[in-house]
Parts: C-alpha cells; structure tokens; sequence
C-alpha cells in the first residue's frame, strides 16, 4: 500500500477526524437535494472523479498505465459495487429518517466478516460471531418499531431495507477491493473505481429516465458538496488512512457518522429521532464495535 499518496503534515488520527465528520454530512446534502437519487449519485460520484484526475494525470500516470489486467478487473467490480451501495442509500433518504438510515447503511463491517468468511475462508471468531447477532438484533429493534411508534418517515421499512443493501453493496465494495489496494496506490485505485461507479449510475440513470440537466444553481452547488465532503474529504481520506492505521482504529471510528449525522439532521433538518431509534441504533453501533475492534 502506497503510503505517499498524500503526505504532508496532516496526522494520520486528525485526518480521519476530519473525514469522519465530512462524511457526516452526506446524508444532509443529499436530503437537502431535490434532484432524483440516481441524479445526486452520478454527480457525486463524476465530480469526485473530476476532482481527483489532475493528481492522477500528474503524480501517477506511470501507476495508471502499469494496472494489471485482474487489478483492472477488480477495481472494476469494486466500482459496479460502489454505484449499487450509492443508488440504494441515496434512494433509502428518501423513506427513512437519517438517524435510521446512516445507522444501517454503516453496518457494512458486518457484512464484510460474513463476505470474508464465506467467500476469503477467513475465520469467524466468537467476538465476532456475538457482535453481528446484538447489531441484527438492533436491526430488527429499529425496522419493527416503526410499525408501533411513527417516526415521520414516509415508508421507513421500504428506507430501511434499501439502507441495509446499501451496507451490503458497500460489504462487496470492501472485500473485492481489499487486495487491490495493496499492491496499488491510493488515487489511481480510486480514479478507476469512480469511473466504473460513474459509468454504472449514468447507465442506471438514463434508463430509468431520470433528466441529467435543467437543475438550479443549488443543486448544482449541492452536487459539488457532496463530491468535495464526503467524497474527497470523507471516503478518500478514510482510504488514505487505512496506509496509516489499524484498521480496526478506522472502522471503529467510522461509528461516529451516524452519530454526527444523527445530531446534523436535528439541528439541519428539524428530524427528532424516535426512542426505538436511539435504542435500536445504539444496539446496532454497539454490535459494529464488537465486530470491528
């Protein structure tokens, strides 16, 4: 794993500090858009890629070129599995609280130790095995209290369940692009993974005829937020980091999205999260910690 993607004089700790809270911020921006969920996708994804192709063109062109074939593959797969994780959370947003939806969506550590399991014959501990039952158990704490105390949410079940395939699209997005990583550095991985993910979203876009111009200047605006903070900001640099930390460090720091979204969208959005939520949620980031740490 390249460790001089970015270096300067950034800590690896006040760096992911920085992109956990970028990340928080997503699921605001993509509330606040009033653009179809494919639409917000594909522009966040393009103008990450955008933002992150002079570096590429400039510090690793040679690295570019020199992409093996199964690398290329990989990366590829990797990308089909980023654009399934964005289309379904973008488009759980718009039936579920954010509180329930970032907290689902960030349950993919889960998914990533049943993947590596079944698929990498990498040994389920007890530890492990415990911390996916509580956080399943918070699951189903959250998704069937919504049957008996409203949240507001239009369709929070049908939200819910597409958060939870987007947690496990984001499982795949780990697992097919954890090898890759090691042996090829940080920006071109990404630039080939945006660009698959991008590709896939306009495919995905243009059939389901969502229209791709038209839009305000603040949705515009909207889309370049989403690209800058989350995107470059947040996942990038959680990625950068990974060459710098434990991972164990980065996945249990990711546990702070939901709650800095959670706490976003009360002061942004005016959402108060039910007490089933709260619960439910706390249940489920207890499980993720018991998994990832």
């Amino acid at each position: 794993m390249s460790t001089t993607d970015f270096d300067g004089p950034v800590s690896p700790l006040t760096g992911l500090a920085i992109a956990i809270l970028a990340v928080s911020t997503s699921a605001i921006l993509v509330r606040w858009s009033a653009a179809p969920s494919l639409v917000k996708a594909f522009y966040r994804v393009l103008f990450t890629g955008f933002l992150l192709a002079p570096i590429a063109i400039v510090r690793h062109r040679d690295a570019l070129a020199v992409i093996s074939r199964r690398d290329l593959v990989a990366a590829s797969g990797a990308g089909v599995a980023l654009a399934a994780h964005f289309a379904s959370w973008f488009e759980s947003l718009n039936h579920t609280t954010v509180a329930a939806s970032v907290t689902l969506v960030q349950a993919q550590p889960l998914f990533v130790a049943v993947g590596a399991w079944a698929f990498l014959d990498e040994r389920v501990g007890r530890r492990t095995t415990v911390g996916i039952a509580v956080a399943l158990g918070g699951m189903v704490l959250m998704s069937v209290s919504d049957l008996f105390t409203p949240s507001g949410a239009p369709r929070p079940l049908l939200g819910n369940g597409l958060a939870v395939v987007g947690a496990v699209a984001a499982a795949a997005y780990v697992l097919t692009g954890r090898s890759v990583r090691s042996r090829v550095a940080l920006v071109p991985y990404v630039v080939v993974v945006y660009s698959v993910c991008a590709v896939v979203i306009l495919a995905l876009t243009l059939v389901n005829g969502d229209p791709l111009t038209g839009y305000p200047a603040r949705e515009w605006l909207l889309f370049l937020g989403m690209a800058v903070g989350p995107g470059l900001f947040g996942h990038t640099v959680i990625n950068w980091s990974l060459a710098h930390l434990e991972s164990s460090v980065v996945s249990v720091s990711l546990l702070g999205e939901p709650v800095g979204s959670t706490i976003l969208a009360l002061f942004l959005l005016g959402e108060i999260p039910t007490l089933p939520t709260i619960l439910g949620g706390t249940v489920v980031l207890f499980g993720i910690y018991i998994t990832s740490s």
